[in-house]
């Protein structure tokens, strides 16, 4: 970096450092922000316009260690790493890094590189809970298919034996077996998700998600909806009633958990993030809903379980919501991931902005 950078250059290089996934800040001798890339505006969740002349210390509110840190790298001309650095954003947010301080030599400027733990640590989780999810998905499949055949043998054994009953009071007992195997195959069928491929179509999702906030609406009065949705987010390539259906199972899940709470209030938030990560996969824009509620929270001991088909949140629930949801979302591309504790839980779908075409 020099004090009067050729515009092509500079260019080139805020190209380069934007694509990087490591958030970058350049920060001045009396410790200003002078340049953030993309991820460094995801992590801090501010954009770089707004965080252009801010002080270090502003920004981040337990700063002053960081501060120190790169004071002492800009007077030694050393560079300096501390591991799991805690730091504390305005609004309580705080996150894990590893921080790297590397000072320009002759210019005054400090580079401060931040590597989100939290965000690792959570891709691992993601990557381990969608392997299960798949080898889950596969036994459970199978084993509703095999499952669905006897069924049909029964229910069919039982139609002719009704017809051959001598007395028509004994219909009564035939009548149970069939309603009864008719309950078990409607149950495998949606324990096997979605039986037909996403109708992708470009739609705003938030017809979608309006689409959900009113019937969660009229299916519950006394809960308090919020929408909080940037209106700058595009169209996406979706299939709505698909879509909708996840996005309305992981609402009603949440909303059937209010029902408890004394002053219940859903939020739906739409933002847009870069540099996202994916099943492995780095996507340059991503679109995240997150579904927020206020209600008691995901009992730590299922937390590792939840999109497992069978375990529910809820007292009497089937657990086939938060599974089918998964295995939709999963067909766009996307993934399901939830953050929880006693009176603030937030789930959130995120979709890549640009879809592939298969």
């Amino acid at each position: 970096m020099t004090t009067e950078p050729n515009p092509k250059s500079e260019t080139a290089s805020e190209i380069i450092l934007g694509n990087l996934s490591t958030a970058i800040l350049v920060i001045s001798e009396g410790h200003n922000i002078l340049f953030a890339n993309q991820a460094a505006e995801n992590l801090l969740k501010e954009s770089a316009t707004q965080m252009a002349g801010q002080c270090l210390i502003d920004l981040i509110i337990n700063g002053e260690e960081l501060a120190e840190i790169v004071s002492e790298a800009a007077l030694t001309n050393k560079t300096f790493t501390r591991r799991r650095m805690q730091l504390l954003l305005p609004g309580k947010d705080n996150f894990t890094a590893d921080v790297t301080v590397t000072p320009v030599l002759d210019q005054g400027q400090t580079v401060v590189e931040l590597i989100p733990m939290d965000r690792y640590l959570r891709i691992d989780r993601d990557a381990a809970i969608q392997e299960h999810h798949d080898v889950t998905r596969q036994m459970v499949r199978g084993l509703a298919h095999e499952i669905k055949n006897p069924l049909g043998g029964i229910k069919g054994s039982a139609e002719l034996l009704a017809r051959e009953l001598p007395d028509k009071s004994l219909e009564e007992y035939t009548d149970i077996i069939i309603e009864e195997t008719n309950r078990l195959t409607s149950l495998l069928d949606r324990m096997l998700g979605p039986n037909t491929l996403a109708q992708k179509t470009p739609i705003s999702i938030h017809q979608v998600l309006e689409r959900t906030a009113n019937l969660i609406e009229l299916e519950s009065k006394n809960l308090e909806v919020i929408r909080d949705y940037d209106p700058s987010i595009p169209e996406l390539l979706i299939d709505p009633e698909l879509m909708l259906q996840a996005v309305l199972n992981v609402a009603r899940n949440a909303m059937q958990i209010l029902e408890t709470t004394p002053h219940p209030v859903l939020t739906f938030t739409t933002r847009i993030e870069r540099q996202f990560t994916i099943n492995g996969q780095r996507h340059k824009v991503v679109v995240r809903m997150d579904i927020r509620d206020n209600g008691s929270g995901i009992p730590p001991e299922i937390q590792e379980q939840l999109f497992y088909p069978m375990i529910s949140r809820r007292p009497g629930g089937t657990g086939l919501g938060l599974t089918f949801a998964q295995s939709i979302i999963a067909q766009h591309n996307g993934m399901i991931e939830f953050e929880s504790e006693p009176g603030d839980t937030t789930f959130s779908i995120i979709i890549p902005l640009e879809q592939n075409n298969e």
